[in-house]
């Protein structure tokens, strides 16, 4: 039998094993869609604990539970494992794994490239490989395949295994959207393949989208992230002029999006969270000085959101000078250490970098996050071993000043805003809480 009717019996026609590296906040929903629409699955990854902790039963992302990883675990459909020898198991491979920025902000690829060689010394005829992990355009064609195509069976991309790319979507905390009902867009190599990978999806994706090449599916994911960067931006930027002349940011925004066209609401915040809206542009801009174009617009919508952080901490300093105080020795809790409301997921949060700036400002720095009960060690962050605070009416009265970086609905704002002295607020998390409360406000700053 010729390998792509092989490939196409098994992986469209049949029940394929279907393996997924990299089992983070991508993909375990990813696994969990799959496994969810009766496939097999096969979970990789490097780091021993995730894989000890789900062989036990036990999740460490909030939105898969507990519950739900047993029943994997004993439907011996699932299984999770840090052994990439066993990726010859797998039909279907998906890249699921990080790609970081480089301390000079360039694509760091080298979990991307670790992951393709370990895919290549198992490499077997028939097997599709899909890249999901978010990167530049031609990342799949120019560094995946040649990778791949160095594997010691001689085997071909396109001929014997086949190659496409399928951008991750995922929002966490979104009850309205998860990984089935996102739409997937899918590229490919070749028209065989864009087939054969847009069937593999409609067995767990509500809606598939297929389009002409790989470059154009990871510029679609580049694009769409660089949209939101470039608008958060706009009013970040906004909210810097406004504060200064005194109009409310948030007033304007509520008025500008009654227009029923034409507009789109962006809010202000403490700088840009998550693993790719903070690095998608980035990407991009890298990409442009590769080919001798220079993406100015984009690099300045970067360096408007990497300001935001230090411009939260000047304007709580000047608020404590106004109050006869310094920042150095002054006791700060951060509200809120994951990088959006509602969940657990930290990454490039923008708490982070507040906290280092406040600690190096001579700060005593503390925080409180109902879903981060202690802090994890961050990619290049100085490990701070510190256990989130329970805001007690005592604990809030003792700090100098709180800074709401994250609106957790768990936090009780009222509360908040009677027992503190000084509130920064990052997210107008405070605007009903002040009406409600009355008298004995705190000062709150809306910054």
């Amino acid at each position: 039998m010729h390998t792509r009717e092989m490939a196409f019996k098994k992986v469209v026609d049949g029940n394929p094993t279907v393996g997924i590296v990299g089992l983070g906040y991508v993909g375990l929903p990813l696994l969990a869609a799959f496994w969810k629409s009766g496939m097999k699955c096969l979970g990789f990854d490097i780091d021993a604990k995730k894989v000890t902790s789900l062989i036990e039963g036990k999740s460490y992302i909030k939105s898969i539970p507990d519950k739900l990883v047993k029943q994997w675990m004993d439907s011996g459909d699932c299984e999770v494992t840090a052994d990439m020898r066993r990726l010859a198991e797998a039909d279907a491979i998906l890249i699921c794994v990080p790609t970081p920025l480089d301390c000079r902000r360039e694509p760091d690829l080298s979990f991307i490239r670790d992951t393709v060689q370990a895919i290549a010394l198992t490499l077997r005829p028939g097997q599709l490989v899909v890249l999901e992990s978010t990167t530049y355009p031609t990342t799949t064609r120019d560094v995946v395949i040649p990778l791949l195509e160095k594997n010691q069976a001689g085997l071909k991309c396109g001929e014997d295994y086949f190659v496409a790319y399928s951008p991750e979507r995922e929002d966490p905390g979104n009850a309205v959207f998860s990984t089935e009902n996102i739409p997937k867009v899918v590229g490919a190599a070749d028209e065989f393949t864009t087939v054969l990978a847009t069937r593999l999806y409609w067995k767990a994706i509500s809606e598939v989208v297929p389009v002409d090449s790989l470059e154009v599916a990871e510029a679609c994911k580049i694009l769409e992230n660089t949209y939101r960067a470039v608008n958060i931006a706009l009013v970040n930027e906004l909210k810097v002029l406004f504060d200064k002349i005194g109009i409310d940011i948030w007033q304007v925004i509520a008025a500008a999006r009654t227009k029923p066209f034409g507009f789109q609401a962006f809010y202000p915040g403490p700088g840009l969270g998550g693993h790719c809206i903070p690095i998608d542009p980035f990407y991009l801009s890298w990409l442009a000085r590769q080919h001798g174009e220079q993406t100015k617009f984009i690099e300045l919508a970067g360096e408007v959101n990497l300001a935001m952080p230090e411009y939260v901490v000047d304007v709580l300093e000047a608020n404590l000078v106004a109050n006869g105080k310094t920042l150095n020795d002054s006791l700060v809790c951060i509200l809120g250490m994951a990088y959006k409301k509602d969940i657990d997921d930290p990454r490039e949060s923008p708490s982070f970098e507040i906290m280092d700036l406040l600690i190096n400002r001579g700060a005593k720095v503390s925080y409180s996050d109902p879903h981060i009960a202690r802090l994890p060690k961050m990619r290049n962050r100085t490990d701070r071993p510190m256990g989130s605070k329970i805001l007690t009416e005592t604990f809030l009265q003792s700090q100098d000043a709180v800074i709401i970086a994250t609106d957790h609905t768990a936090f009780d704002y009222e509360q908040i805003v009677r027992s503190s002295r000084l509130v920064i607020d990052t997210r107008n998390a405070t605007r009903t809480a002040s009406q409600n409360v009355g008298h004995g406000l705190a000062k709150i700053v809306r910054a």
